[in-house]
């Protein structure tokens, strides 16, 4: 009768386990002018019984676009896009419900704030119509400071439709903590800070800078595993550049792209590596919709593996699963979320049928 019960218990936990292991959990940014979204959604997607479950985490926000977490996710922070009324937003959240509770809100000082980072003191906005970058600090209880630091970028170049003034489209902390990379489509360069937590007042000061190919537009980048490659994709002509970081000084070493066929017109959006950093995905929109898959190859470069439709327009941002099974990318314009198996071995995406209808996705991270 014990083998019996404890055979039992066994079983149940293996099931609550496998049930656990395909279940995921994520918040998704939207826009929420002229759609059907109402500000920051919770999303509990069960893979093994093919359903999904959203719930609005927070209400009255004007395009909570780009989101991120503290690091232990206690703390979530959001860019509000709203012309000159734009804020940058603090939340508590809630991993058991679910939810957020709202901190405070300040003003994003720049206009048009596209992306979000932050550190264990301070957050990081890049502003896409006023060319900026600025700095928040974190106080203890997670809440934000007004602005302490405003770096405006300078310039232009040659696209002059999009590259007639500066366009800061990414603020991202190198794996050590040391410096932030700062993407702007506007001037072609990538800068690197050196980021002092400490500082009160400088807390980002110039590091180095690379000019990228002229025209180019870098948008988004991600690194490698080891923290020693970048990855940068370039919005305007879907180039990927294959980047080194050392010490803060960047060393151009390769070059691919997500254009893959005739007659296409970029508008490459995201960019992000697996946990195991065996694959690298891209998603380019244009006339495209669709996602590829590089394998990282040992000395860093990419090798092209395969590129596929995304079922749906604008694919702006996806999120790969931290057990690398799936692939959820949002389609903004076409107001949805799709699923993707991902092959471990291959780094191949199959379409799982799995749409998730949600008004203009914009970023969806996992929890």
């Amino acid at each position: 009768m014990k083998k019996l019960m404890v055979l039992c218990i066994v079983m149940t936990s293996l099931i609550q386990l496998k049930a656990q292991n395909n279940t995921y959990q994520f918040l998704i940014g939207t826009y929420t002018v002229n759609t059907t979204s109402k500000g920051i959604y919770s999303l509990n997607f069960d893979a093994e019984n093919n359903k999904a479950n959203l719930i609005l985490a927070a209400d009255s926000l004007s395009n909570p676009s780009f989101i991120t977490f503290s690091s232990d996710k206690k703390f979530l922070y959001a860019v509000n896009e709203s012309g000159e009324q734009s804020k940058v937003v603090a939340f508590q959240f809630d991993k058991k419900t679910a939810k957020l509770k709202k901190i405070n809100s300040v003003s994003a000082v720049g206009l048009g704030p596209c992306h979000i980072t932050c550190s264990a003191s301070h957050v990081f906005t890049a502003n896409y119509t006023s060319g900026s970058v600025c700095v928040f600090e974190r106080k203890p209880d997670g809440s934000l400071s007004e602005a302490i630091q405003v770096v405006q970028h300078q310039g232009k170049s040659i696209n002059v439709t999009r590259q007639n003034v500066p366009h800061a489209h990414q603020t991202t902390l190198s794996p050590d903590g040391k410096f932030l990379l700062v993407n702007d489509l506007g001037t072609d360069y990538l800068t690197v800070y050196a980021y002092d937590k400490n500082a009160k007042n400088d807390v980002l000061t110039l590091h180095d800078k690379m000019l990228v190919k002229p025209g180019s537009g870098p948008r988004h980048l991600t690194f490698s595993k080891n923290g020693k490659s970048i990855y940068l994709l370039h919005e305007l002509d879907g180039t990927i550049t294959h980047l080194a970081l050392n010490e803060g000084k960047l060393t151009k070493k390769h070059e691919t792209t997500v254009i893959r066929k005739k007659d296409i017109i970029a508008g490459a959006a995201d960019i992000h590596i697996d946990h195991k950093g065996k694959f690298l995905y891209a998603t380019n929109r244009g006339n495209a919709n669709d996602i590829s898959c590089f394998k990282i190859l040992k000395n860093g470069d990419l090798q092209f593996v395969q590129q596929i439709s995304t079922s749906g327009s604008s694919p702006r941002n996806f999120a790969i699963t931290n057990d690398d099974k799936y692939i959820l990318v949002g389609n903004q314009k076409t107001n949805q979320i799709v699923v993707f198996n991902i092959n471990n071995k291959t780094g191949e995406l199959t379409e799982n049928k799995n749409k998730i209808d949600l008004g203009a996705p914009v970023c969806i991270l996992e929890f």
